[in-house]
């Protein structure tokens, strides 16, 4: 009788799809870019189709870069269809603050003029 019960629970298979995140400006929605690779019809050559998903984040827990599992529900939006099942790997963040480098300590490259050059040439 057990096993009934826990049979009784589970509603049915949702469609799942594995893919990045590209944009996460709007508030609790994600989009989602889903990558797969098939042959040609014609010439058999294996090419990337993408598709793009809108999916819900209730939490508002996943980032641009991030490879994210969403699935299927029942349409809470003109185009969402989707909602957030995890976060399977964070993106690395490379954002440096505009504060924390320091202009004066910072290396001229070989293409680049220093600011003592720029200034003299006007004082002459």
């Amino acid at each position: 009788m057990a096993s009934a019960d826990t049979t009784a629970k589970k509603i049915g298979n949702k469609n799942e799809k594995v893919g990045q995140v590209v944009s996460a400006k709007m508030t609790k929605t994600i989009v989602v870019e889903v990558t797969r690779r098939v042959p040609h019809p014609m010439y058999k050559r294996i090419i990337n189709k993408r598709s793009k998903f809108y999916a819900h984040d209730e939490e508002q827990s996943a980032n641009v870069g991030d490879t994210v599992r969403i699935i299927e529900c029942r349409p809470m939006s003109k185009l969402k269809r989707w909602r957030l099942g995890e976060v399977l790997r964070k993106a690395v963040q490379v954002a440096v603050e505009p504060g924390a480098v320091d202009l004066e300590t910072t290396q001229q490259t070989s293409g680049s003029k220093s600011l003592r050059a720029k200034t003299s040439r006007r004082k002459s």
